[in-house]
């Protein structure tokens, strides 16, 4: 066995070298993201996502090891979803204001988003485990895996659909609203939050600091809302 070979045959065995390793993989990607001037299509968790599949392809890492490893990120979900309470709060009398349009946008934009999933993976032939993965694709992650397990979902898969589901959103929702001309950054950031949750939000405060809160706010609520819709809707499929 060689010297590197030995390395990191000691690395592999602490603890923390997941956590390390996730972390500067995000350091990575973000700092790509600068050197790209922000451009949504180099999106930092997308670039990390890559780095990190790529190191356990090469060390032959089983997934499981590695999220023993990183399993505190896993941990922070859950206060970090406690936290979109914050934003609410904060903006609670904008909510007051146009609670009839939030409320509307709201129940669009989450049966949507659960709807348009499970039709199109129902014309394709999916099964019951499938869909129920599905139905909470667009809920904020510590939400949606909940979601799954208790419909009888793969929580594991859901979480990376997900994740794809973010990274596929905030990479295309700002050109997208531009080219509809939607000038509105409090319905810019809300529909950005309902469709594309955390990393869509990161991606709405980056725009507009008004953008991200109201995207903040989107999230929050399509957590709770999708938690009641999605066991409501996933039977019409079945």
């Amino acid at each position: 066995m060689n010297d590197a070979a030995l390395i990191w045959s000691y690395l592999a065995s602490q603890p923390l070298l997941w956590l390390t390793a996730t972390l500067f993989a995000y350091w990575a990607g973000d700092s790509l993201y600068r050197l790209a001037r922000r451009n949504p299509a180099a999106n930092p968790v997308m670039l990390a996502v890559i780095f990190l599949a790529v190191l356990l392809g090469i060390t032959g890492t089983p997934y499981r090891e590695y999220f023993e490893g990183a399993q505190f990120v896993h941990f922070m979900l859950g206060p970090a979803t406690v936290c979109l309470a914050v934003p609410l709060q904060a903006n609670l009398k904008a909510i007051r204001k146009a609670v009839v349009p939030i409320a509307a946008a709201l129940l669009a934009g989450s049966f949507t988003a659960i709807v348009s999933a499970l039709a199109i993976a129902k014309m394709f032939g999916a099964e019951a485990g499938l869909l129920a993965t599905l139905a909470p694709k667009s809920a904020t992650a510590p939400v949606a895996i909940g979601i799954s397990e208790a419909l009888g979902g793969q929580p594991t898969l859901t979480a990376v659909l997900v994740l794809l589901t973010g990274m596929i959103g905030a990479i295309f929702v700002t050109p997208m609203l531009n080219g509809l001309g939607l000038r509105d950054w409090r319905a810019r950031g809300f529909a950005t939050g309902v469709a594309a949750h955390g990393i869509g939000t990161a991606r709405a405060f980056q725009v507009h600091d008004t953008a991200g809160a109201f995207a903040s706010i989107g999230m929050g609520l399509n957590a709770v809302l999708t938690a009641f819709l999605a066991p409501l809707v996933l039977p019409w499929f079945l």
